[in-house]
């Protein structure tokens, strides 16, 4: 889905991150980052199916519960102290299991099938969104069309893969 970013350079200020600053912080910049990701995405329609229910991600390793609710087809920070606040579903894991989820550097039905990442409450809530994530597959042309618009988002698009293509071949020239 994404590049993947080494984890020993990732985890070390992520995880001083998620240990230091509150929960609703992570929740709200989880969310907006989501709801950006998700322009463009087959995925944000698939969401409507899921409107109103309260989703928790719990980090056990930090300590950390982010909470959210699905309003409209994005992702909305729900408050910690809100008593409306209890989940319909909630994934737990650590750190390191939800980096490897984001990455697809782990396909997802090991993670939830060898109980690294935990999946708890709404039986058929949780399948359906585990069945999300094992299917997300990003359209990267999509997501900056949706964001830059049908002039730029095209270029865009098109510069991204040359500069992957000219990494992957140590920045010569690309192959014809």
């Amino acid at each position: 889905m994404f590049p993947a970013m080494p984890l020993k350079i990732v985890r070390p200020p992520l995880h001083l991150l998620l240990r230091t600053l509150p929960d609703t912080v992570h929740s709200e910049v989880f969310a907006r980052l989501f709801n950006h990701l998700l322009k463009g995405q087959y995925m944000a329609e698939q969401l409507g199916d899921l409107e109103g229910k309260r989703l928790c991600l719990s980090i056990t390793d930090t300590r950390s519960e982010l909470l959210f609710v699905i309003r409209g087809q994005r992702f909305v920070r729900l408050p910690k102290g809100d008593s409306s606040a209890a989940w319909d579903v909630r994934i737990a894991g650590r750190l390191d299991d939800f980096w490897l989820l984001v990455t697809r550097s782990e396909d997802p039905d090991t993670l939830f099938f060898h109980r690294r990442l935990v999946l708890e409450g709404e039986t058929e809530t949780g399948l359906y969104i585990k069945n999300m994530l094992d299917a997300l597959d990003f359209d990267w042309d999509a997501h900056f069309e949706a964001v830059l618009g049908s002039r730029l988002g095209p270029l865009a698009g098109r510069a991204v893969r040359r500069l992957k293509l000219e990494q992957r071949f140590g920045g010569n020239a690309l192959p014809p």
